[in-house]
């Protein structure tokens, strides 16, 4: 593509921002993608989407959409709908899986029927979760339906009580059972699991470590036994396939490394992995020799293909 005369270059436009708590972190992601895709030789409309979408849209007649947004209504299912609606190509997944890939419950089910390991975990009422322990310490709280660990609250064992949830949080919250160790994860591009990375904190990987200048330190190829990492990139393959995954996904592994391989399991895949140069999974794939601009494109390719 990047080799083609620009007058024969697809318009895009690079939806980012959006309503959800992860807007700012799209408005990044958002503005090197097109930045990117402009190196690339396409013809790049930035849209802050609201909703007035459809009629941006309309306005703009793109030939394909880069979809950079993350979490609720750009990341589950709702904007890829619009998108189906309105005839036009996308990036990423499809209505189905970003649904699914959203919806922690309903993932892990799927994990599970692909013989998949996962962490025990429950719904309950964000109500009952404040006044007692709904599982028995150590054991994490999160919001059923968001990413890039927001609303995440770890109770540890010998807790006095249950965690002070924020006012914020959903009616109903999961609660999972805490896998202390290590935190990894692999890029998923197409059929091709990209790498293992091993993602060192201080403490828990939350929203701050994610994206905050020095919150974490990501090492690529992970250190880590032969065995764990083969099955770290077997897995991540299987949960993008058995999602229906396409485009790019990233899946996220808790390890606990004194169990060896039975301490590994899946917690989720992204269906809108973060998107800068050095984002996890635009990392993957620069450590297997596809720079930023190229990942882009490869992105775009693959949503007209698939149109």
């Amino acid at each position: 593509m990047a080799g083609e005369s620009s007058r024969t270059a697809p318009k895009v436009a690079v939806l980012l921002g959006g309503p959800s708590a992860e807007r700012e972190v799209s408005l990044s992601s958002g503005a090197e993608c097109a930045k990117a895709l402009r190196q690339a030789g396409y013809e790049v409309v930035e849209i802050d989407a609201g909703q007035d979408l459809p009629a941006r849209l309309a306005e703009v007649a793109p030939d394909v959409v880069f979809n950079a947004l993350h979490g609720r209504w750009g990341e589950d299912g709702c904007v890829q709908g619009v998108l189906e609606w309105l005839c036009i190509p996308y990036t990423h997944s499809g209505v189905l899986a970003s649904a699914l890939a959203m919806d922690k419950t309903r993932s892990k089910q799927v994990y599970r029927n692909a013989g998949l390991p996962v962490v025990d975990s429950i719904i309950v009422p964000t109500e009952i979760a404040r006044k007692s322990h709904a599982l028995p310490p150590p054991y994490v709280v999160k919001p059923n339906a968001e990413g890039s660990s927001v609303g995440i609250y770890i109770v540890h064992d010998g807790a006095n009580g249950p965690p002070q949830i924020d006012d914020k949080m959903p009616s109903e919250v999961m609660v999972e059972t805490y896998v202390p160790g290590r935190e990894l994860t692999v890029a998923v591009l197409g059929d091709r699991a990209l790498g293992v990375t091993d993602i060192v904190t201080d403490g828990w990987y939350d929203y701050d470590a994610k994206y905050k200048a020095g919150g974490s330190r990501h090492v690529i190829p992970a250190d880590i036994p032969d065995d764990v990492a083969a099955a770290c990139l077997d897995y991540a393959l299987r949960a993008h396939q058995a999602l229906g995954c396409s485009g790019m996904s990233r899946t996220d592994f808790r390890w606990d490394e004194a169990r060896g391989l039975a301490g590994l399991f899946l917690l989720e895949t992204n269906t809108q992995p973060g998107m800068t140069p050095t984002s996890l999974a635009p990392e993957q794939a620069a450590a297997v020799g596809m720079d930023f601009p190229a990942l882009c494109a490869w992105l775009i390719e693959d949503a007209l293909c698939r149109a």
